[in-house]
């Protein structure tokens, strides 16, 4: 509590009969206590430690050198995407810090206390996918691993299946999906523990793989040698633009819901140290061990294998696997939870506060993660994987502009926190919704996918995150400039009264 500053010391109070009474308050999404605000520079690490040490960054530098780029060239374009994408998380994680309020509720500043769930939607749906899928990897893992370890374990069933899902797939992606559920039953602060323990464990067996596999290949492999297909500048930057874009884009989601985590920050210092020694760092580092490892699987198993899955499960130790495995689950674990269910559960609850509480907000990112059947978009990736998801970074870039404008220019950090909460006050614009926001929400959308739908400006798709975020903060800020000079004319006309 002493951490924080005497400005960013914001609280509610709890007692308000206004506020209890009100349809967008809820214990959940209330303001967090300053006496609860205990996260500190080693959780915020710890946290993006958990999150980016996955598979999916693992492999991260493989989509990168399938494109041309030598290990260097892609090193390179990962690290300066997380250094991008750094700026809106961290700008965004502000409010959360010194007012303790998550993403849904932040985005009723700028929004409006109803128009805020049409980010909140947007955020959700996407976490939602994302939850299936990563649920159904870390399935897979704990499957490969039981069938290691388990005689017999994949003529379970016969041939009866579930969906699509042979009966030992179903039982190992349900076991995943309750450990998720009760991790996230069990609250933030249950979360906070999981990811102080998972971070370090996964750095270190990542670690002792990659010994393994130097010292197995009597060296770092062939990769490393490699020189790409890039060779000159100009045919670099026809590949580099898409590829930094899809960097910034893989933690798009989290620079617009990363108040739901630094509401329960100590104080600004703590939440920007440990994000900034976390993220980046984590992000080149962790692509560095894949490239490597991978480089030195050439050697070891005659190809280049990518995914620490298929190298795990080549172990002939059963103790071996089972350690293995057990990293990956929970390397998987952490970033599914903190990525994928708290944003949505946030999102969700902020629909109807009333009768959707956090837990129930995680239940339903749960069981919208089995309906999806994640298998089945897995099978078929271009219908879901690339078609859409493709597209995210392009539609969250404008949100992020949005708010970010409103928070920093507009508003100059300062909010009315209680009338957050009310659906006739300061942020209830026009009938709960501010057109400003919405308007160039949809036109930063547009300009950021119109290569999608006019081939001819196909390019423009390249850099969808930085014109989407472009667009949409100079149509707010322009839409909202009159308010600007009404807000400093009022301030005036306060600071004279007080001179007087």
């Amino acid at each position: 509590m002493e951490n924080l500053a005497k400005e960013d010391i914001n609280e509610l109070d709890r007692s308000d009969e206004e506020l209890k009474e009100s349809i967008l308050y809820n214990k959940d999404n209330a303001p967090v206590p300053v006496k609860e605000r205990t996260w500190n520079t080693y959780n915020f690490t710890a946290l993006w430690v958990g999150m980016a040490h996955c598979i999916p960054t693992y492999m991260l530098a493989a989509s990168l050198i399938s494109l041309g780029m030598n290990w260097k060239q892609a090193l390179f374009t990962i690290t300066i995407g997380n250094l991008i994408v750094l700026v809106p998380i961290l700008l965004n994680a502000h409010p959360g810090t010194k007012y303790g309020i998550n993403f849904p509720v932040f985005s009723r500043l700028s929004f409006g206390v109803f128009g805020a769930n049409i980010p909140a939607m947007l955020r959700a749906i996407v976490a939602c996918g994302w939850f299936g899928i990563n649920t159904y990897i870390g399935g897979s893992a704990l499957n490969v691993l039981f069938e290691a370890i388990v005689p017999g374990w994949n003529k379970l069933g016969g041939n009866f299946n579930i969906a699509g899902l042979s009966v030992p797939q179903g039982i190992t992606f349900m076991i995943f999906w309750v450990l998720e559920m009760f991790i996230i039953f069990k609250g933030m602060e249950q979360l906070k523990k999981f990811e102080n323990w998972a971070a370090p464990l996964v750095i270190i067996l990542a670690v002792f793989l990659l010994i393994w596999a130097i010292k197995s290949a009597n060296g770092f492999g062939p990769l490393l040698n490699e020189n790409g297909k890039l060779h000159t500048m100009s045919v670099f930057m026809g590949v580099f633009p898409a590829a930094l874009t899809s960097m910034v884009g893989y933690w798009a989601t989290l620079s617009l819901n990363i108040p739901d985590f630094t509401r329960y920050a100590k104080g600004q210092k703590e939440q920007v140290i440990g994000q900034s020694i976390g993220l980046p760092v984590t992000m080149t580092v962790f692509s560095a061990i894949g490239i490597i490892i991978t480089s030195a699987t050439i050697v070891i198993y005659g190809k280049a294998m990518w995914n620490p899955v298929d190298i795990i499960s080549k172990f002939e130790s059963p103790i071996a696997l089972l350690i293995g495995f057990f990293g990956i689950v929970v390397a998987s674990l952490s970033v599914n939870i903190a990525a994928n269910i708290v944003s949505p559960a946030n999102d969700f609850s902020n629909l109807f506060p009333k009768h959707i509480s956090f837990k129930t907000g995680g239940l339903i990112t749960g069981i919208i993660g089995i309906v999806i059947m994640p298998w089945r978009l897995l099978a078929d990736p271009s219908g879901y994987v690339y078609a859409w998801l493709d597209t995210y970074s392009g539609i969250l870039g404008p949100v992020a502009a949005i708010i970010i404008c409103d928070y920093w220019i507009i508003k100059k950090t300062k909010i009315d926190l209680k009338d957050l909460y009310l659906a006739k006050g300061k942020y209830t614009y026009n009938k709960g919704f501010n057109p400003n926001a919405i308007i160039s929400l949809a036109i930063g959308i547009f300009a950021a996918l119109v290569g999608k739908m006019i081939p001819s400006l196909s390019s423009v798709s390249n850099y969808a995150w930085f014109v989407g975020f472009g667009v949409a903060f100079v149509i707010y800020y322009l839409m909202s400039y009159r308010s600007i000079k009404k807000d400093e004319a009022e301030n005036k006309v306060t600071d004279e009264e007080g001179i007087l």
